[in-house]
């Protein structure tokens, strides 16, 4: 099993995204998966041209000549793909440019589902399932709404599973709750595991990975102060 993990934060490793795929990564690892890890801030990739070539002229084939041409072969081998991205307005520049060049990997024969116009990936790419692992700095769960429905849009798309959201509201608070923190990343951790034993995300697990720090009262006193 090949897992393709992307990072969209622009604080890489030292973002509270990266803190919540490290423990998600190694329960899959643990699992038997191989995963490979790309952080979006770290490829040079071009906007979209949005002149469908990669659809009409030369079907699957890109012509930009930038990081996604070595992302490419990576994204056909994975059977799982996560998007590590967190809450901006709506998504980090990079990331968002990312996955507007998941175009050559669509195959544009169109069809009718459900009312809605679907397509499919080319025969070459082997991702069956996207999952979302998201953070934000705010206590609504409400504010991941935007970043799960485009993630789910893309897997309606493309005719995929969206195999479910791993969701970190008020992520800064972690460092100073050490004992729910301990119980977020052992969820975490086990998340991953299931996901590949399993091939599915516990929703048990998903709420304890998702649990309130802290009331949201406190939440807004702390914001205030802020």
């Amino acid at each position: 099993m090949k897992v393709l993990v992307v990072n969209g934060s622009v604080r890489k490793e030292k973002g509270y995204t990266a803190k919540i795929l490290a423990p998600f990564i190694k329960g899959m690892e643990q699992a038997g998966a191989q995963v490979d890890l790309l952080y979006s801030k770290q490829l040079n990739v071009t906007p979209c041209s949005g002149d469908f070539s990669c659809w009409y002229e030369n079907s699957g084939e890109c012509y930009i000549n930038d990081s996604m041409q070595q992302v490419y072969p990576k994204l056909k081998e994975a059977d799982i793909l996560v998007l590590g991205i967190p809450v901006y307005l709506p998504i980090p520049s990079q990331m968002q440019k990312f996955l507007n060049r998941l175009m050559p990997l669509m195959n544009p024969v169109l069809q009718i589902k459900d009312r809605r116009t679907q397509i499919r990936w080319h025969d070459d790419v082997r991702i069956r399932k996207i999952i979302l692992v998201s953070v934000c700095g705010w206590w609504e769960m409400g504010n991941f709404d935007l970043v799960e429905h485009i993630t789910k849009e893309i897997c309606l798309k493309v005719s995929v599973d969206f195999a479910g959201s791993v969701l970190r509201p008020h992520a800064d608070i972690l460092p100073h709750e050490k004992e729910k923190s301990i119980e977020v990343f052992k969820a975490l951790e086990e998340l991953g595991f299931c996901l590949i034993k399993d091939g599915s995300l516990s929703e048990d697990l998903l709420k304890v990975v998702a649990q309130p720090l802290i009331s949201e009262r406190d939440d807004r006193k702390r914001l205030s102060r802020d």
